[in-house]
């Protein structure tokens, strides 16, 4: 019997670990969401209040490069993100989740696939001190060019959308995806999946288009 009352203090101690004012945000996605662009020297400045889970899965400043998928890692919209949401709720912490991978396809990213798991295990550890507020997702340049891979995005798109709703433990939570980058001359069929991007809040609910 000596085990329950240690099991119930493990729960009541995570439960008070985890700060309702810590405020945290998923990103996930490919190479437009990790970042590429060029370090500046105000990109590796620390912002109070806005901060990173590193790949050590320790809490850190946010600065750049946030990603670590590749060497080429560089400028993402992240930090800039955590800057303007610190800047909205004065009150709160801003934790960025960073997980996307540079030239990543989305069946990667189903419930299944081992990127999605792997976002998942972080998201899961970052739950332990915060609340998850909300998915940014920016990918789709990897299934626009191939017309087979185009004509299921929207169906994959919405059922990676249930998945986390799902894993995360919230159905509610916002999901905001980006539109492809209009430089990609090799996306042969991105229509398809730019109109599942566009389309998303009207199918979806809780969720945003940008």
């Amino acid at each position: 019997m000596r085990l329950l009352p240690a099991i119930l203090l493990f729960i009541t101690t995570a439960l008070q670990a985890a700060d309702a004012n810590f405020h945290l945000y998923l990103l996930i996605g490919q190479s437009n969401m990790a970042g590429r662009g060029k370090v500046a020297l105000e990109d590796k400045v620390a912002v109070p209040r806005v901060l990173m889970l590193n790949k050590a899965h320790e809490w850190v400043s946010a600065v750049d490069p946030i990603s670590f998928d590749k060497k080429i890692a560089g400028v993402s919209l992240g930090r800039t993100f955590g800057i303007e949401m610190a800047k909205a709720n004065p009150k709160v912490k801003i934790g960025l989740i960073p997980c996307a991978v540079g030239g990543t396809p989305i069946r990667r990213w189903q419930q299944n696939g081992d990127l999605y798991q792997a976002a998942l295990k972080r998201a899961k550890l970052a739950q332990n001190v915060g609340v998850i507020k909300g998915i940014l997702w920016h990918q789709g340049e990897s299934d626009s060019g191939n017309e087979d891979t185009a004509k299921i995005y929207e169906q994959q798109l919405h059922a990676m959308i249930a998945a986390w709703r799902k894993d995360l433990e919230d159905a509610t939570i916002p999901v905001v995806v980006g539109e492809l980058g209009q430089f990609n001359n090799r996306a042969r069929h991105k229509a398809p999946v730019d109109a599942a991007l566009k389309a998303l809040p009207k199918k979806i609910p809780h969720s945003g288009w940008v």
